[in-house]
């Protein structure tokens, strides 16, 4: 049987950081071992993160008009989707702020010697240079505001300008929104073409991942040893602690404040959807079970719980941004790299459009990471120390988006008076 490409991912990263340790700890110094790395396992690995930057823009693009436009006439749907809208911001920087205070709180990315840092760093931001990325430092003030809005979105794409381009994005999805014509129509479909088309290079890109993840561990283990393993250890708990505080404290007060509804009864209620979201990694693939046991076990009324799930499986990635977040600030900090409150707004931001701009399928985040990491100026080899763990904090956050998505479908059906009546009524066991 083919081995399952998450496990292939796991054995790639554990065969890097393995033999980078081993060369560290025999070849250390040696000029054949530099020479792997230089002609070797580095090359390969900048071929892997140019793979995933080119497809950025046609991602962010896509997904986010596709997200927007999704919501269907806004018009129509008033007050329903006004509030998804709401809520679904509202709540994803909820996570995107427990992330950042958590990273920044408990620092996962220090306690390397300052002068393994500064060779991390160096080398890193050598390597990260050959990459087309946004590394300028963020605008402030009245000159965010204005340069916010492209005056040539494509030049906006080509100089790397990713605020600009999601503003154009969001502008086009509503635009298409409001826009009734067959042509209009016509070009959500090319739209939609083209999501499909950034989605099927997206898995052929991460189909590779395991030589990618092999090559960027081997790497920087190589240089540095097993000191930067115990730094990504500490990062994968500060995230499976932001992850479990989002899930069992924001949701349990959202669904009894704001849903009426006991957290007992939801968690109990959606613990299948959870359990295949867990073990799909993937929010789109979760949407037909969410979709049953929020009829059936919670109760809500059909046409909410379509609607709110079906937006909430791509646009509604709680758990997406906060990893997002997290990841980010822990790769600021191994590096040394200090980021100032605004570049953290920024990053807070930025996380927040992610999670509408985030494919909910396997890795979908993972190129929305590389390109945060390159406009707040953190080299973008850092990424290849996250990709290791990859699979299971996708698995554990994914979980976390589609319990956010049916939490979601509660706080909205116990909104409108009708919708509350039938979910009063208890289900029987």
């Amino acid at each position: 049987m083919r081995m399952a490409l998450h496990t292939r991912m796991l054995l790639g990263g554990v065969t890097g950081a393995a033999g980078g340790v081993l060369a560290h700890l025999t070849l250390r110094d040696s000029p054949l071992l530099d020479a792997f790395v230089r002609y070797g396992t580095q090359p390969v690995g900048q071929i892997f993160l140019r793979l995933l930057f080119m497809l950025v823009i046609p991602l962010i693009f896509s997904a986010l008009v596709m997200g927007v436009a999704g919501l269907g006439d806004l018009r129509r749907l008033g007050r329903i989707g006004l509030k998804t809208l709401a809520y679904t911001v509202v709540v994803s920087s909820i996570a995107v702020v427990i992330g950042v205070v958590l990273v920044n709180t408990l620092r996962p990315g220090e306690g390397l010697p300052p002068a393994q840092r500064a060779e991390l760093t160096a080398s890193a931001a050598e390597r990260a240079s050959s990459l087309a990325t946004a590394t300028a430092a963020p605008r402030t003030g009245i000159q965010f505001l204005i340069h916010l809005v492209p005056d040539n979105p494509l030049r906006a794409a080509v100089e790397g300008d990713m605020l600009a381009v999601m503003f154009f994005s969001l502008l086009a999805g509503i635009g298409l929104t409001l826009t009734s014509t067959p042509a209009a129509r016509r070009l959500l479909e090319v739209i939609e073409g083209l999501y499909d088309l950034t989605m099927t290079l997206i898995q052929m890109v991460i189909a590779l991942a395991p030589v990618g993840v092999a090559a960027l561990l081997f790497t920087v283990t190589a240089q540095f040893g097993y000191s930067v393993l115990l730094q990504l250890a500490r990062y994968v708990g500060v995230v499976l602690l932001g992850l479990l505080l989002h899930q069992f404290v924001v949701y349990s007060l959202s669904v009894k404040l704001l849903g009426g509804m006991s957290p007992v009864r939801f968690f109990r209620g959606i613990s299948d959807a959870m359990l295949t979201a867990f073990s799909t990694s993937s929010s789109s693939a979760t949407l037909p079970t969410a979709l049953k046991v929020a009829e059936e076990n919670l109760r809500l009324p059909p046409h909410i719980a379509r609607f709110v799930l079906t937006i909430g499986s791509t646009a509604n990635q709680n758990g997406t941004a906060l990893f997002e977040g997290v990841t980010v600030l822990f790769l600021a900090q191994l590096y040394g790299i200090p980021l100032t409150l605004g570049s953290q707004a920024l990053v807070v931001a930025l996380c927040i459009l992610g999670g509408i701009g985030t494919a909910g399928v396997p890795a979908g985040s993972l190129p929305v990471v590389a390109m945060i990491l390159g406009m707040v100026g953190v080299p973008v080899e850092g990424i290849g120390l996250v990709l290791g763990v990859d699979r299971f904090l996708d698995m554990c956050r994914t979980t976390l988006n589609v319990s956010g998505d049916l939490a979601a479908a509660v706080v909205i059906a116990h909104s409108e008076p009708a919708a509350a009546t039938a979910m009063a009524t208890p289900s029987p066991d």
